[in-house]
């Protein structure tokens, strides 16, 4: 079903940077850029010399708990991985999945096997969210033919050996500690995850021969205080609003470095709210649909001012046909061995859905939908690292591989009310 909203415009007005005061600004943001950036590196120095193999037991966080794994190679081991990894058609790319027992990393790994690409997954199955959901999901790609290692994204020497086994000729590395307001109580988890997992992905990536081509998640929250609208990529994103946002937007600096220093083909994309069927528990489509039909009270956010508190919807169809246009769009890598041979590719893309909508009105949808009424409970938006509104500005994916969404909010939602009361057993007559 089609909705008015997929023809609004993507770019409703042209950029323009108010150059005055931003030249007045510009050298205390030069000063405080680079004061951010070196914390975050020598953040990650120290990461690296305190959890080494060679320090300390690691302690029982829960995103580090499958580092090390030692469930993993042997002969049978390794034909499960090529088989999985083989492409079915003749053209097929062997794509590395990160982060595949996750909402989009299931989509996307569903939807590269349907099309003859050979996928092999990997995810560490931490509890963040309820582990059975990512269970839930393996065992719907095992039935399609997609194994799953199980490992962490620090596990050098698991990494290592995919490679060895398989030359994989591109990663999609969707694995990463997701949310915002987890970071206040967990922030180690994101610097293990989304910093130096990243780097130890990118390390093993560059010694390769070949070296894959790499497309990888970020996040709108790298917008951060930004308040020019639509999001565009070349707007400014040295203002995170949370640790999750910062460690993505490190990721980016981090992606451009071995891009420039190692030849790696690296394709960022910043999603935009997404959501949808085995999506993420935490989220509050998600969490609203499971409190209402419980009778439960939601909390409903709104800004200073009695603000209105939008997000940029993105449905997961439309989020994965992004994933593959980047990824059939990315180019080779130019280096060999860990030494670059060329310039090569280096990107980023918003894939959103254009469309703002308040969070009062995905309430609204829901309680039709569900034939419930919410308890509603307005509350002031926290100071945690949510932001009051996100847009996307899409132009540049339209232009590099057709990139358009197509499904609206009430559509979206449909399903996934449909999915949700199928999974979880509710017995209401909604939908």
């Amino acid at each position: 079903m089609s909705s008015h909203l997929d023809n609004a415009p993507s770019t409703p007005g042209k950029f323009k940077m108010d150059k005055s005061p931003y030249r007045l600004r510009h050298s205390y943001f030069s000063v405080a850029k680079l004061i951010f950036w070196s914390l975050v590196f020598i953040g990650l120095i120290l990461i690296f010399f305190l959890h080494s193999p060679s320090s300390s037991p690691l302690p029982s966080d829960p995103s580090r708990r499958s580092l090390r794994t030692s469930n993993w190679g042997g002969p049978a081991w390794e034909k499960r991985v090529r088989s999985s990894a083989k492409p079915r058609s003749r053209n097929g790319f062997s794509v590395l999945v990160t982060g595949a027992a996750g909402f989009v990393g299931t989509h996307v790994s569903a939807a590269l096997k349907r099309r003859g690409d050979g996928v092999l997954g990997l995810d560490n199955f931490n509890d963040y969210y309820d582990p059975s959901l990512k269970r839930a999901r393996q065992a719907l790609l095992e039935r399609s033919g997609i194994f799953i290692v199980e490992g962490d994204l620090n596990d050098a020497d698991l990494l290592s050996k995919l490679f060895e086994v398989l030359p994989f000729t591109h990663v999609m590395h969707l694995a990463a500690q997701a949310g915002v307001r987890y970071a206040m109580e967990n922030p180690m988890s994101y610097v293990h995850s989304n910093i130096a997992g990243l780097v130890n992905l990118l390390e093993v990536c560059k010694a390769a021969n070949p070296q894959p081509a790499i497309v990888w998640a970020s996040s709108s929250s790298v917008y951060g205080l930004n308040t020019h609208v639509p999001f565009s990529e070349t707007h400014r994103t040295d203002q995170p609003a949370s640790l999750y946002a910062a460690t993505k937007k490190a990721g980016e600096e981090i992606a451009h470095t071995y891009n420039h220093i190692y030849g790696l083909s690296l394709t960022g994309l910043r999603f935009f709210t997404v959501y949808g069927p085995w999506g993420r528990p935490d989220m509050a489509y998600f969490f609203f649909t499971r409190d209402m039909l419980k009778g439960k009270p939601i909390q409903i956010f709104e800004a200073p001012n009695h603000g209105t508190v939008a997000r940029d919807f993105t449905y997961i169809d439309d989020i994965v046909k992004g994933c593959l246009g980047a990824l059939d769009t990315a180019e080779k890598s130019t280096g060999s061995g860990g030494k670059k041979k060329g310039p090569a590719q280096l990107r980023v893309f918003n894939l959103g859905n254009t469309s703002p909508v308040p969070v009062s009105d995905l309430v609204s949808i829901l309680e039709r939908l569900l034939k419930v009424k919410a308890k509603k409970m307005i509350m002031k938006l926290p100071r945690n690292g949510d932001v009051q509104f996100t847009h996307a500005n899409i132009s540049y994916a339209q232009r590099e591989f057709g990139y358009k969404p197509t499904t609206d909010l009430q559509t979206g939602l449909k399903k996934f009310v449909r999915w949700y009361l199928t999974y979880y057993g509710e017995k209401k007559s909604a939908v």
